[in-house]
This record gives C-alpha cells, sequence and structure tokens, in this order.
C-alpha cells in the first residue's frame, strides 16, 4: 500500500509541475504559491534533488526588490483563482516590486529551514549558497516591515498573509474593520471549486478585499500597510516559524563563513525569543494570536500555538501548558492536530481552517515536538496524518474527526509530506 501511495504522491507533484515550480492544485490554486513551493521541494528531495532545488530557485525570482518574496507570483493570467493579478496590481519595474506580478504580502517563511533540510540531504553547498543573500534579505524585510512600533515580535497586515487564511484567531482583527464600500463587486471563484461550506465566509472575503485595496491604494508600501493599515495582529505562527526560520539561517550563514551576517541573525534569534511573552494568553495557557491595537488576545488554541517548540521557545510552564492542551485536545477528536480547538465555539471541523488539519502544519508541529523530547506526541501527528492519506487521498486538509479529506483534491503539499515524512518506505529508507 505505501509504495502505491508513493508513486501516487510521485505522479501529483510532476502533474502539477508547470515547468521548474509547481501549482497546489488544479484550478483552485493555478499559481505558484510561497510556502507551498518550499514544503514541494522536500517530495522532491525523494525523488529529483535537481527538482527540488530548482522549485526553490524558481521562488527567488520573485522576490521584491525590498526582500520581501510574495505570497503568489502570477505567472500567468488564470481566471479560474479570484483575486488575481488585476486586483493586487502590484509593482513589477519600479519601487519596492519585484520582476512579475504577485500578491503585495508575504507568507511564513519556512524557507530557510527547508533550504537547511535540502542542504544535509543533498550535501549541495554550491545551490544552497545562492540563498543566503536572498533568505537574509527577506528575513530583514519581516524584521524592519512587519515589526510595529514598541514591540519585538512581528506582526502580519492580512490574514492570507499568515497561511491560516480564516482562522478564528482573526476575528480580534476583522471585527474591528470595516468593510470599504469602494470595493468592487466580484466574483469568487474558490466555492467553484470546492464547497462554500469548506470556504470562508463573504462578509470574510469583502474584509480581505478592503485590505488589498487599502494596499493598492499606497502603492504596496509594506511599512505603510504595516502601521496604517486596517489589519494588524500579531501571529505566534509566524512568530515562531520566522524564530525558527532565524535559527536554521544563523547555522547556515555559520557554516558558509559569512560572519557579516552572525551579529545581525543572532540579534534577530534574541529578539524572538523576547517576544514570545507577548502571545501569552495565561487565561486558556496557550500561545494566541493578538491584535496589536487593542491588546486583545484570541481565546483558542490552534496548531500555531503548538509551534513554541518548532522554534525552541517558551519558559518551562508555557511549554507545560501547552502541552496539556495539546493532550486535551487529542482526547476530543480521531486524528491529530486540528487547526483550531474542538472545544471552542467556532469550531467547524470542516471549515478550511476553523478545524480541519493539515499536512504542512502536522509535518512541523511533529517536528518539533520530536526535537523537543515529546516523541509519543510528534509520532501521533505524524502517524495520523499517514492515516487519514491512506483512508481518504491527497487532499489538502482533513477532517481531524472522521479522517474525510477537504478542499483542494490531488494536493502537491500532502503528496510532498507524504514522500519526505510520513510514508513508512521513505522512512525505511532514511533510516
Amino acid at each position: 500500500m505505501s509504495v502505491d501511495l508513493d508513486q501516487q504522491a510521485i505522479n501529483i507533484l510532476q502533474q502539477n509541475d508547470r515547468g521548474g515550480f509547481t501549482i497546489p492544485t488544479a484550478r483552485l490554486y493555478p499559481y505558484q504559491w510561497n510556502w507551498d513551493s518550499a514544503f514541494v521541494a522536500l517530495g522532491f528531495a525523494t525523488f529529483d534533488t535537481d527538482r527540488a532545488w530548482c522549485e526553490l530557485e524558481l521562488l527567488l525570482e520573485g522576490q521584491w526588490k525590498n526582500g520581501m518574496i510574495p505570497h503568489i507570483l502570477f505567472r500567468q493570467n488564470d481566471p479560474d483563482y479570484f483575486p488575481g493579478p488585476s486586483v493586487w496590481q502590484t509593482p513589477t519595474t519600479e519601487g519596492g516590486g519585484g520582476i512579475m506580478p504577485s500578491g503585495g504580502i508575504s507568507q511564513p517563511p519556512v524557507l530557510a529551514s527547508i533550504v537547511r533540510t535540502l542542504l544535509q540531504k543533498t550535501g549541495d553547498r554550491k545551490r544552497t549558497a545562492q540563498f543566503i543573500d536572498p533568505l537574509m534579505r527577506w528575513h530583514r524585510w519581516f524584521h524592519e516591515c512587519r515589526t510595529p512600533n514598541g514591540l519585538d515580535t512581528i506582526a502580519t497586515v492580512h490574514p492570507w498573509e499568515s497561511g491560516r487564511d480564516n482562522c478564528p484567531d482573526w476575528e480580534i482583527g476583522l471585527s474591528n474593520m470595516s468593510i470599504d464600500p469602494d470595493i468592487e463587486p466580484y466574483e469568487r471563484m474558490d466555492t467553484l471549486h470546492s464547497s462554500a461550506l469548506q470556504r470562508p465566509s463573504k462578509e470574510q472575503y469583502d474584509k480581505y478585499l478592503t485590505i488589498i485595496k487599502f494596499g493598492r491604494d499606497h502603492g504596496w508600501d509594506q511599512k505603510v500597510l504595516t502601521q496604517r493599515g486596517p489589519f494588524l495582529v500579531a501571529d505566534p505562527g509566524l512568530h515562531f516559524i520566522l524564530l525558527r526560520a532565524d535559527r536554521d539561517l544563523l547555522t547556515i550563514v555559520k557554516e558558509f563563513g559569512r560572519n557579516d551576517y552572525v551579529a545581525e541573525v543572532e540579534a534577530w534569534i534574541a529578539k524572538g525569543v523576547s517576544g514570545t511573552d507577548f502571545f501569552w494568553n495565561a487565561a486558556i495557557r496557550s500561545f494566541c494570536a493578538r491584535d496589536v491595537r487593542t491588546g486583545r488576545f484570541s481565546d483558542g488554541f490552534s496548531s500555531a500555538s503548538a509551534l513554541c517548540f518548532y522554534a525552541d521557545t517558551g519558559t518551562d510552564e508555557q511549554r507545560a501548558g501547552t502541552l496539556d492542551n495539546i493532550r486535551r485536545i487529542q482526547s476530543k477528536v480521531q486524528f491529530m492536530l486540528p487547526s483550531w480547538d474542538p472545544d471552542h465555539p467556532m469550531f467547524e471541523k470542516q471549515r478550511y481552517w476553523c478545524g480541519p488539519l493539515w499536512p504542512q502544519m502536522n509535518y512541523i508541529v511533529s517536528a518539533g515536538l520530536a526535537e523537543q523530547g515529546e516523541q509519543e506526541l510528534a509520532e501521533k501527528i505524524r502517524r495520523d496524518l499517514g492515516t487519514v492519506i491512506e483512508q481518504s487521498g491527497f487532499f489538502e486538509c482533513f477532517d481531524p474527526i472522521t479522517g474525510d479529506g477537504c478542499l483542494g483534491t490531488e494536493f502537491s503539499w500532502t503528496a510532498a509530506i507524504w514522500l519526505a515524512s510520513v510514508s513508512p518506505h521513505h522512512r525505511a529508507v532514511a533510516a
């Protein structure tokens, strides 16, 4: 069975290949997505290391002059997706823009961590070296353009930048927003390709587009978007992923003798460790999203809350509270780890980031738990992902109660994570 699934996973990556970059799935997501490509490279690396590096190299082609690597690269105009390049209208020839149409926000910066993994797997120092300067520029962009005044943590200006698009975390910010009356009428395409019951609501989409309009109206000036935009929430997921990526980047720059970067990256790490307390919601003993302007906490445990282990941060008491929440949630679901707390009233087991378990989150949460000595929980989360894939196929995400697949089918990062981490065959080869 596992060998057959291995071949299915390889076939999915190859059929979603668009000539050096990979789309997440046909029709629903027809472009190149930032953190999708990073995880996809892990899958390619199990059978074609050159293609794995190529995936990441093409992602760098979209880097903006200010250092940002955007969340979507619009390499062509595809009518199956909304909002496309005509809505974002990002600059491509001047200012802070890149060389191709793209989204005007970023996505969780897992790239440095993936590059370090590929270096360990392939030993290819030449291809690793070409990423050092672009990674420094991207991390510097996060620390300079997404750090609100007076904070030691970054924040996000749009729920999509977090990668956890409609997670209930964002209601603390969205609830304070007004919908811009001048946003143009639009037709969503996502609900044509998947069930509307599993996608964000119309009101949420109106607010997503309000943020895009603000960015567009201000020429995608990223500092203006952070300081004055309609949405500004500190996200534990982005914080922990960037802190981990800073640690991995520090390892890379030291290994390559780039002493000109060491002090800067060490300062980022120190700031990240210091900023961790900002997310601690003592009322529920969890790291939670927090609205920067009001100070209000989100009140649910998300899969991002569990990433403190991946980032190797948090006090003993904070880690203990996190583990208690994970074990509580384990008793509520059949398959770990749901994206949102099943005890929370906003939990929906099949609606996008309101409940389903996500392959890429299971991968990094499990990795962090294993590294910090929580092997049993790590293996449970890894094994459950394998079980739902075997049961339902290579879906975008999965119902944590039934294991049914949700949303996109023949999904690239699900295939990639299967090959890189979950498949019994590849785990035996790695051992």
